[in-house]
């Protein structure tokens, strides 16, 4: 799980508000789909598809309310869903009531947030001292919220985690589950038109599109569905592009039984070096492994596939 040092905290808070901001993929310009080499590309999963639960929104719907819940309660923190809110730059949010009614300083943050069964990256962090309460918003990555089609908010689950400053866990991992007002009305089909390129061990991942304008450089987009029974983490290796090898930034949690849709991003640099101005032919191999234990569950075969 996660490795907490202040230098990886300061990326990890840059990265997700880069990501929030301004997305691992662009929305202007021409994205190209994938395709097995030498066949068509497949259809249903169009360069500007953007998803299937509710037409692909700018953000969820705001029509979203909650009953006020209490979501932890363990070892004098207390944390309290008040009310879920909309915010014109950040996006969708649940407000919450940090109490840390201890005799130390702590930081709570989330290990892990799922929006309507998608991993979605979580802006939340919250350092409260002995004694004292916060009033702190989580937001969902809107992003990452219509990467997965989803325009309706019906279901988050959360698992928080609380440490003091010297990096040790007062306790990680505490699960809690919110409905909104919109739980019926939740979509969860799979947004998986693409290219299937894995499916074994419980894991399928299917590639979306490739844009070449994203943020950093260019961004493939993927979906990764987790069966396996476990928890996995997934990165790639021996990675190229048109036979040039390339420095892929890539790396991703899925609980089981949840979806992912997450992009392999290559810096521009990268391919300036190598005068790459298209990207035509990918070459990839996938490490699949336990999050918790790191153990090795797969390593694919190379997989190779064009960009139309």
């Amino acid at each position: 799980m996660k490795k907490r040092t202040n230098l990886l905290a300061l990326v990890l808070s840059i990265t997700a508000i880069t990501f929030t901001l301004f997305g691992c993929s662009s929305d202007t310009g021409q994205k190209k789909s994938i395709a097995a080499p030498g066949s068509a590309t497949e259809t249903g999963g169009g360069a500007e598809s953007s998803g299937t639960n509710g037409g692909g929104a700018d953000q969820a719907s705001a029509d979203e309310s909650i009953n006020e819940q209490v979501l932890v309660d363990q070892d004098g923190i207390k944390i309290t869903a008040t009310e879920y809110v909309t915010d014109s730059i950040w996006g969708d949010g649940i407000k919450l009531l940090v109490e840390n009614n201890s005799a130390k300083d702590y930081t709570i943050g989330c290990d892990a947030l799922i929006v309507n069964d998608y991993m979605i990256t979580d802006l939340f962090s919250a350092d409260v001292a002995a004694g004292k309460k916060s009033n702190e918003v989580m937001y969902l990555s809107s992003t990452e919220l219509k990467a997965a089609g989803i325009d309706t908010v019906g279901q988050i689950e959360m698992y928080f985690h609380a440490y003091d400053s010297n990096w040790d866990n007062l306790f990680k991992n505490v699960y809690s589950k919110l409905e909104t007002s919109e739980f019926a009305n939740m979509d969860t089909t799979p947004n998986d038109e693409g290219q299937e390129l894995y499916n074994a061990n419980g894991v399928r991942i299917v590639g979306k599109t490739v844009d070449e304008n994203s943020f950093w450089g260019t961004a493939i987009l993927l979906y990764i569905e987790n069966t396996s029974g476990q928890n996995v983490g997934i990165n790639v290796d021996n990675m190229s592009i048109n036979g040039y090898m390339m420095t892929p930034l890539f790396s991703t949690t899925v609980y089981d039984g949840k979806k992912s849709i997450d992009d392999i991003t290559i810096m521009s640099s990268d391919l300036e070096a190598n005068g790459i101005t298209s990207v035509d032919q990918v070459e990839l191999k996938f490490h699949i492994y336990n999050a918790e234990s790191y153990d090795t569950i797969a390593d694919s075969d190379a997989i190779t596939f064009t960009a139309q």
